[in-house]
């Protein structure tokens, strides 16, 4: 049954010129380009941790995929190879075929070729390994801001947050009262109809790579948001050994969360909620009207702050004043 799973997959497979020789062996053979660096990312997803039980399998598979390929957006690097492993309850057809749709489809979107894995049996867990390339001296990373960078962030922060605190909230008895924020109680829907706007950035977020790609050579240094805004730019801050000052209310709001949550609790999902798997980059003033030109028609960009010297993230609300959150963003082994 697993050789059959593998076949399944092999079948639905696009070629790719620079693949040697893909699945069905006991490794790939794949052939960079000349002078190229090759940047690999690995992202594992757990029912229950890091999408709801029940979501659809189609879903499951965009968003294995889209979440690696945000790793590589925020090196600047090009897309090229990715290997799959699945462990699976069961043997399911129905249930891969839904998968593959959505994996095949973001894959075919940024021409990365799948080239081999495995399939075990076990809890329904997915982990993607991806493989891009860069040019020598042009990844984008960590270890490059600059004292007076400006911090920009792609697209919106806190829906997908947003959409997963809408979810608990409907598991709860009393929905406007519930742990994840209260919603509006002028809500006729309880929820369901902001849940409807807001959960495809939980389900299917959008890998900025070209938006990275843009960047490489312009952005110091880049970080994709998937534990949250504060607790990610705090690796920028700790590999670049500068602090960062960060203007909550300037952080990009959708109209459907602004109506979902009261202000304070906004903030939090926006600054710390986590899975948006949107680029924070920095760059240096005298870019901002080049990142903002190269951004027309790819993604919004908003400036959100500045790199300065000392540690740490320091956030403000719009009067200037300190703002601090419960927590910085997602810890996988907080206890």
């Amino acid at each position: 049954m697993e050789f059959g799973l593998i076949e399944r997959i092999r079948a639905r497979v696009a070629p790719r010129d620079d693949v040697v020789l893909g699945i069905g062996d006991d490794a790939a053979l794949l052939q960079p380009p000349p002078g190229a660096q090759l940047a690999v990312a690995t992202d594992t997803l757990n029912v229950g941790v890091h999408f709801p039980p029940g979501t659809a399998a189609a879903d499951i598979g965009w968003k294995a995929l889209a979440v690696n390929l945000s790793d590589l957006a925020a090196m600047g690097a090009e897309p090229a190879w990715c290997t799959l492993s699945l462990s699976l309850p069961e043997p399911d057809p129905s249930w891969l075929d839904g998968f593959l749709d959505g994996f095949l489809d973001l894959a075919a979107r940024h021409r990365i070729a799948l080239v081999g894995g495995d399939t075990t049996r076990g809890p329904l867990s997915v982990c993607v390994t991806v493989h891009g390339l860069v040019a020598p001296g042009r990844a984008l990373r960590r270890d490059g801001a600059v004292a007076g960078d400006d911090i920009w962030v792609s697209g919106g922060l806190g829906d997908a947050a947003a959409a997963l605190a809408l979810l608990q909230a409907a598991d709860e008895p009393v929905v406007v009262a519930c742990e994840a924020g209260p919603l509006l109680a002028a809500d006729p829907d309880g929820g369901s109809g902001r849940l409807a706007s807001l959960r495809p950035r939980l389900d299917r977020p959008t890998p900025r790579v070209e938006l990275g790609l843009q960047l490489a050579g312009m952005a110091h240094a880049a970080i994709d948001i998937s534990d949250g805004l504060i607790a990610d730019l705090g690796h920028i801050c700790q590999a670049s050994r500068l602090a960062a000052d960060v203007e909550v209310d300037r952080l990009p709001c959708s109209p459907a969360l602004a109506a979902s949550f009261e202000a304070e609790r906004r903030r939090e999902l926006q600054a710390t909620g986590g899975d948006d798997y949107e680029l924070c980059f920095t760059a240096a003033p005298a870019m901002r009207e080049r990142i903002e030109a190269l951004a027309t028609g790819v993604v919004p960009v908003t400036r959100v702050g500045r790199m300065v010297e000392g540690e740490g993230v320091r956030a403000v609300d719009g009067d200037g004043a300190p703002w601090q959150p419960r927590q910085s963003g997602y810890v996988h082994f907080s206890g």
